[in-house]
């Protein structure tokens, strides 16, 4: 008798479905079970404002967490960056797998990167974090531009510049691997994938988070087998620094945690993690941008502390003061 087919919780955009059906191959190839994709349509995906006016935090998971309680599905599939930092009670963050590209990339005209861009131009993002390090960078440079909050999927986004609406957008460089479509989606466009020293991308970002309910002890040991050790501690120290500062996934606030390692080629040892952390004022005016460095966290008391830590320092250096309003 063939088992029943896992049900896998996924929004419907493009985006959403890719790294969705990557998840459920892996679980198929893991398991020999049939995996189907139940689409669900959330509240970020159908509401018009801006993110930072809906509050951002938890508007594009809320409803396939209430399918993962009503049974509808058996577990669900989310942005890691798109998930409160509070746990769940009734669930359970099973793996994450490992981490795409964490970076940002700024989709221009034609021949235009970030060095390129010209005064007065019209940058696309409806990221607060994104707007204030860009506006930080264009002020040490002696540019002025102008950051346009936009929304909408990476197709509509990068239309905006083809349109030529815009001179460029900023999207996550893991949402433009996942769809696969780099080439075709973006054709005469330039790509400037931005250095996270100048542009330090928002937590957990290129990172998947795999959820089910906390009663179901063995799909949670069945989904724990997709989990990446090292992401699992990279995204766990970002989010702990997110969680101290008490601030939602919409704030202008940026974190990165990256393995170091020593010896030579391929016969390298990673020994420590370094967590560099950023909160602006979102015309670039001000930015509170600190690093700590410290052994791999191998539980995650450890790498909780080490977010907490460099929160702790920022928040000593004036972070609060340019978050706007803080999550209580």
């Amino acid at each position: 008798m063939t088992e029943r087919a896992l049900r896998l919780g996924t929004r419907r955009s493009k985006l959403a479905m890719a790294q969705s059906g990557h998840v459920a191959d892996a679980v198929r190839e893991l398991t020999g079970r049939p995996v189907e994709l139940v689409e669900i349509t959330t509240y970020g995906d159908t509401s018009r404002e801006h993110l930072a006016q809906i509050g951002g935090t938890g508007v594009f998971v809320a409803a396939l967490r209430d399918a993962l309680l009503a049974g509808e599905v058996d577990f669900a599939v989310h942005s890691l960056k798109d998930l409160p930092t509070a746990q769940h009670p009734g669930l359970v963050l099973a793996a994450n797998p490992r981490r795409e590209d964490p970076r940002d990339v700024l989709v221009a005209r034609e021949g235009l990167t970030l060095e390129a861009l010209p005064d007065g131009a019209r940058v696309g993002t409806g990221s607060p974090r994104r707007m204030a390090q860009l506006n930080a960078y264009a002020r040490s440079h002696g540019l002025t531009i102008e950051t346009v909050p936009i929304r909408g999927n990476i197709d509509t986004r990068v239309g905006y510049v083809r349109e030529g609406e815009l001179d460029a957008v900023v999207l996550a460089a893991a949402g433009l691997n996942r769809i696969g479509g780099t080439e075709e989606l973006t054709g005469s466009l330039s790509l400037d994938f931005l250095s996270t020293d100048t542009v330090l991308p928002a937590p957990g970002q290129g990172a998947l988070a795999v959820e089910c309910p906390a009663s179901d002890a063995g799909l949670v040991a069945l989904l724990a087998e997709l989990d990446d050790p090292f992401t699992r501690a990279a995204v766990t120290a970002e989010r702990s620094l997110l969680a101290a500062l008490e601030a939602g996934c919409s704030a202008p606030v940026g974190a990165l945690a990256d393995l170091r390692a020593e010896g030579p080629g391929r016969q390298q040892d990673v020994t420590e993690m370094r967590l560099r952390g950023v909160v602006g004022t979102t015309d670039g005016s001000t930015l509170v941008q600190l690093s700590t460095t410290g052994p791999v966290p191998t539980s995650y008391e450890e790498a909780m502390a080490l977010g907490r830590e460099l929160a702790d320092e920022m928040l000593a250096k004036g972070a609060a003061g340019l978050m706007g309003e803080r999550e209580l």
